[in-house]
């Protein structure tokens, strides 16, 4: 919903005065007939096609941590021992983990 920044705010006091017939014809009869609806529940029903996925598989190589590299201590990445910030305890930790 959009929302004009400009126009005068109520205060409290504003919207005590207001009367109920003006707080009646505010009120949009077609949003008070409708339930709110869980998105993430309605959108698990949807099917996509050529969405299944469960025969694949990834080949992916993966390639043994290198003599330059280490594994941060705290988020268990490897990293490139130019990032080595400090050891923590003789544990090496990253400069995005110090």
């Amino acid at each position: 919903m959009a929302t004009d920044y400009d126009a005068p705010r109520k205060n409290d006091d504003d919207v005590n005065e207001d009367s109920i017939e003006e707080l009646k014809s505010r009120r949009t009869d077609k949003s008070s007939g409708s339930v709110d609806v869980d998105e993430t529940e309605h959108a698990e029903g949807f099917e996509l096609p050529g969405a299944d996925l469960s025969g694949e598989e990834l080949s992916v190589r993966v390639l043994p941590r290198q003599a330059d590299e280490f594994t941060c201590s705290k988020c268990f990445l490897v990293h490139h021992r130019s990032q080595l910030a400090e050891e923590d305890g003789g544990l090496p930790v990253c400069s995005d983990c110090a």
